[in-house]
């Protein structure tokens, strides 16, 4: 039988709170009310536009085992069954700290500039290989999400694995000193966040400060072809890590990629970790999965899965949605390819975004559909225009671009590669729906505040309404 993720004795005793209402035993934590599942433990963080304690009656009616409080909120019954804390995001924070204490798990975080959601999801792969592995959901990655996710860790993981995210320096630190992990990967440095650094030296420096709660003996993986790798290096050994791996193209990197080949279906990759040559399938397109499944090696070697058996786990990766979701939708008297990487977007991801649509080699035409990319700062019309010398070279046949830094990119290209210009993404969409033919593939790609996601709702839904009602759409 599974012990109980929180008993009321133990969640007491963690945040040091009072409790009210019978005991209570919890399988799960939850901050939003609408996703509780009986038997979870609801916690009411009070934000900017909307206070948890205001839906704790409806949490508990839907199932909640107790809520977590920091005001006793009106009309509940007196035996309602309550954790009453100073302030709810400081007693997740302590759950999150006690679910780590008691935890024998070995436990990775990463973190970087781009592939981190991705890289942590093939981590949670490969780390199966060696047993239950708890992972953070989506990108829960910061200063709330990643206490969430630490305190739903399970008391039978063998392996765990977090995501941290930052935009700001000093962000990363508190994160790492709460998670502790024993592996901290950094996928790479670039150019995202601008806004708010002077350099990507600066960003380096954020990135760098994952290290600060690496446990004793632990292990730092680091991007080595980066251009601030000796920064990154030199901080590692500043923290007292001594166990230092490195990944990339560079001859002297821990685990190099030799070569990788792309279908329109997965990555096959053959890699030298070590001295031991390894070949390998990814269940995903695209060279950027190839790069980082080598920190994924390298991390599931250190925390004690075999190499080999993790290796073989990718073969089942899918894409999370966002992130190169493949589909095939129908369209007039046949079919397009739709590659989701709306999640987000930086000078590099999009690049590869670019790459990966090139490699569509059956493709009818190889149509991009580009939202703005923000936070660049004072770089950001200049990154904007130097896509257009990428899309080119990688011989993209149509670009469709949406928002004013987007234009950009449009006034930069050739005439015959303007798909056409919108100051939005809703106004976009329309514009590629009346230029799409059956045999295009097209990827749609922008910042998370471009909501590009719209572009592969209104393509989704104008297939559906175009084809029978037997038949179904193909999700690769």
């Amino acid at each position: 039988m599974i012990a109980p993720l929180w008993t009321s004795a133990e969640a007491r005793d963690a945040t040091r709170g009072r409790s009210s209402g019978p005991d209570w035993q919890a399988g799960g934590v939850s901050i939003d009310s609408r996703a509780v599942a009986p038997g979870d433990l609801f916690v009411a963080l009070a934000g900017p536009h909307h206070d948890g304690h205001d839906y704790v009656a409806q949490a508990l009616a839907d199932g909640a085992a107790a809520a977590l409080v920091h005001k006793i909120p009106a009309g509940l019954p007196a035996d309602a069954p309550l954790l009453l804390v100073e302030d709810t995001l400081d007693g997740l924070v302590a759950l999150a700290a006690a679910a780590r204490a008691r935890s024998g798990a070995k436990v990775v975080a990463v973190t970087g500039s781009v592939g981190k959601t991705s890289t942590k999801e093939m981590l949670k792969l490969a780390l199966e290989a060696g047993g239950p592995t708890h992972a953070n959901v989506g990108s829960l990655n910061n200063h709330w999400g990643v206490p969430l996710s630490l305190a739903r860790l399970p008391r039978e993981a063998r392996t765990a694995v977090f995501e941290l995210g930052m935009n700001h320096a000093g962000e990363l630190t508190p994160l790492s000193r709460l998670v502790r992990p024993h592996v901290a990967v950094i996928t790479t440095v670039d150019a995202v966040h601008m806004e708010f650094f002077a350099s990507t030296a600066a960003i380096a420096e954020a990135k760098a400060e994952i290290l600060a709660g690496v446990e004793p003996g632990g292990t730092a993986i680091l991007p080595r072809d980066n251009p601030h790798f000796a920064l990154l290096r030199q901080a590692a050994l500043q923290h007292g890590i001594r166990h230092i791996e490195s990944f990339g193209n560079h001859i002297e990197s821990s685990a190099r990629l030799l070569d990788c080949a792309v279908d329109p279906e997965a990555t096959l990759v053959f890699a030298m970790v070590g001295e031991t040559a390894l070949s390998y399938r990814i269940g995903v397109p695209g060279r950027q999965w190839a790069m980082n499944s080598l920190p994924v090696l390298l991390a599931a070697a250190a925390a004690g899965v075999p190499m080999a058996a993790a290796a073989r786990a990718l073969a089942a990766m899918t894409a999370p949605k966002g992130r190169g979701r493949r589909q095939r939708l129908a369209w007039g008297e046949g079919r397009i390819e739709l590659i989701d990487e709306s999640y987000n977007a930086s000078p590099v991801s999009v690049r590869a975004a670019l790459a990966t649509l090139a490699a569509a080699k059956s493709a009818r035409r190889r149509v991009a559909v580009l939202g703005d990319m923000l936070e660049l700062g004072e770089t950001a019309p200049a990154l904007h225009a130097g896509l257009a010398e990428a899309a080119m070279d990688l011989g993209i046949d149509i670009l469709f671009t949406a928002g004013p830094l987007m234009r950009r990119l449009h006034d930069a290209l050739p005439a015959d590669r303007r798909g056409g210009h919108a100051e939005n993404a809703a106004a976009s969409a329309s514009q590629v729906i009346a230029a799409l033919r059956a045999g295009d593939v097209v990827v749609v790609k922008g910042s998370a505040g471009s909501r590009m996601g719209l572009v592969v709702k209104a393509l989704e839904e104008e297939a559906a309404a175009r084809q029978p009602a037997h038949s179904g759409q193909e999700v690769s």
